[in-house]
């Protein structure tokens, strides 16, 4: 699934690549998809003759800022978005916006999990799904220390379950949760309550030190993630921990391992994340 990393990389392209245009008709086959109004036909009526104002994200959802609406879009597992070229659309494209000049954006989801709601502009933030969201680890102030301590203070669940819940934080998922608590020293399975304040602090340095970093390498392709343009991320040419299990640690040398933490494949280092 893409995070908060690989999202941001492709609200940066579809920035570039649709900033401006009028969307002149959908076409919507795969009905399901369409999450809000409950209508695809009523989602196509609204949105014709919208222009997209810009490209907006909140934690892993992209942001379709319309003249008067605002299109909450989630790639989920498999979701991806492109633009049209010669080439005929292929069983896996199920929504094909249209635009004035010629051009068509596709969205593209081999398994139909992804998901849109459409708001009236202004709305979105206080309706689901992202009403339930915390603050965000990357450009977002809200995101502290002491903000991540008091969380952790409040739960009887481990440290990666805390991290993945997206009410607590927007945004993290597996990958970059390994990373942050392999840079922190921490266990996965460590329970967030008795990890001392100065080592959450640690941690919460770590998380946004890895956002930023992946951000700048336009996100992690471990799977079948490209942006916009069909082009791959470079982070996971730096992954420490995450898909490397057996594999030697870059820091220490002891052979990474693989357990269930949080109900996903975790990985870690013994040597480095100390119980």
């Amino acid at each position: 699934m893409p995070e908060l990393p690989e999202v941001e990389t492709v609200k940066r392209t579809l920035q570039e690549l649709t900033g401006g245009k009028t969307i002149q008709d959908v076409e919507v086959n795969w009905p399901k998809m369409i999450k809000r109004p409950d209508d695809a036909e009523a989602f196509r009526r609204l949105v014709s003759g919208q222009t997209i104002q810009h490209i907006g994200r909140r934690g892993k959802f992209l942001l379709f800022h319309l003249d008067d609406y605002v299109v909450v879009s989630h790639l989920r597992m498999e979701g991806k978005y492109e633009m049209a070229g010669v080439e005929a659309p292929d069983k896996h494209t199920h929504i094909r916006f249209y635009f004035t000049d010629g051009t068509e954006l596709r969205y593209k989801d081999v398994r139909k999990f992804g998901t849109m709601h459409l708001f009236d502009k202004g709305r979105e933030e206080q309706e689901l799904p992202l009403r339930q969201l915390g603050p965000e680890p990357y450009e977002d102030k809200q995101f502290t220390g002491a903000y991540l301590y008091r969380r952790c203070r409040k739960t009887s669940r481990d440290i990666k379950t805390v991290l993945l819940d997206q009410r607590e934080i927007a945004g993290l998922g597996n990958i970059y949760v390994d990373e942050a608590l392999f840079l922190a020293g921490i266990r996965p399975d460590a329970r967030a309550a008795v990890i001392s304040q100065h080592r959450i602090n640690r941690l919460r340095r770590r998380i946004t030190e890895t956002i930023e970093r992946a951000v700048e390498k336009g996100g992690s392709s471990v799977r079948s993630y490209v942006n916009g343009n069909g082009e791959t991320g470079y982070f996971q040419l730096e992954l420490n921990v995450y898909g490397r299990k057996g594999e030697s640690c870059r820091h220490c040398g002891s052979p990474v391992e693989k357990n269930i933490t949080a109900g996903r494949g975790t990985h870690y280092c013994p040597g480095c994340q100390r119980r």
